[in-house]
């Protein structure tokens, strides 16, 4: 599939602020599915961007505005191309305990727990356990967490932890995604955040208005000892990712790659506007990212 995609964020302050430093992930990576033919930031006020690529491998863009402004306008356009991922690999137990497998997982094998002796957590844990293959335990989560929480806006924030969200017993796509990664790291399978865009548009829909979305990836051992591979899995949505996910980065948790993070010096309060589109495409004209 192809998208244009806009991410269309507008910051108003009460009042003037200066030395407003800002950290942008945004654009959609590029790897074996996917592919970025087109991105673009705009600025208002106008500053230099500045780029690097992070840790995890995310593209970053930041910049920093002195002057004394009272709005900031931030307009991201991409251009991107996905396919189908492939069927995702069956093995045992017993090849997670592999070395080979571990050095491969690295951090995203390790727990991050804030839930610890939770009576849901440990109902979570035995019953994702008895999976016969790490694949098997992969295809519960996305079925398990959606019929045992609801999803509602409001019912968690930013930084809410997982013990919130088992109190609670609701959430959003990034709730889902930290109980999802800390089930899976439980059960000795690598597990990573991913931050992206999905395409959600009723059947015949060319242009929808989206959220940014979060799933997981599980690092998944290939049968024969070849090396392993990332399989997505989406529990807000009950499914293993498709062409209609663009990702744009990953972490071990939200807080690895927020889309937005910045800081200003000044008294004033802020208020947010923000809203993606997302346009499928039927041409892959690098020009139609102007005409969308």
């Amino acid at each position: 599939m192809n998208f244009a995609i806009r991410y269309l964020t507008k910051y108003s302050y009460d009042a003037d602020i200066v030395d407003n430093l800002n950290a942008l992930r945004v654009k959609p990576a590029a790897n074996g599915r996917q592919r970025c033919d087109e991105f673009g930031v705009r600025l208002n006020p106008e500053v230099r961007l500045h780029r690097h690529t992070d840790y995890f491998g995310t593209e970053v863009v930041e910049f920093e505005i002195s002057r004394p402004h009272r709005e900031l306008t931030i307009d991201v356009r991409a251009r991107v191309s996905t396919r189908p991922a492939p069927e995702p690999p069956q093995t045992t137990w017993e090849a997670l305990r592999d070395p080979s497998y571990r050095e491969a997982g690295g951090e995203f094998l390790l727990h991050t727990d804030d839930a610890p002796g939770h009576p849901a957590l440990t109902d979570l844990l035995a019953t994702t356990g008895a999976a016969p293959t790490p694949l098997g335990t992969l295809l519960l989560l996305f079925e398990l967490i959606p019929d045992r929480f609801e999803y509602r806006r409001g019912a968690t924030y930013v930084d809410s932890t997982i013990s919130h969200l088992l109190d609670v017993q609701a959430g959003v796509c990034q709730d889902f995604v930290h109980l999802g990664l800390c089930l899976a790291r439980h059960h000795g399978i690598a597990a990573r955040y991913v931050s992206g865009y999905l395409f959600t548009a009723d059947r015949g829909e060319r242009s929808v208005e989206v959220d940014t979305h979060a799933w997981l990836e599980a690092l998944l051992p290939v049968p024969g000892g070849g090396e392993p591979v990332w399989v997505g899995a989406d529990p807000t949505n009950r499914g293993l990712t498709c062409e209609n996910h663009v990702k744009i980065g990953h972490g071990r948790h939200y807080s690895d790659v927020p889309p937005i993070k910045g800081v200003y010096r000044g008294l004033a309060s802020s208020q947010l506007a923000a809203s993606v589109t997302m346009t499928k495409l039927e041409t892959t004209d690098p020009a139609s990212i102007a005409r969308s």
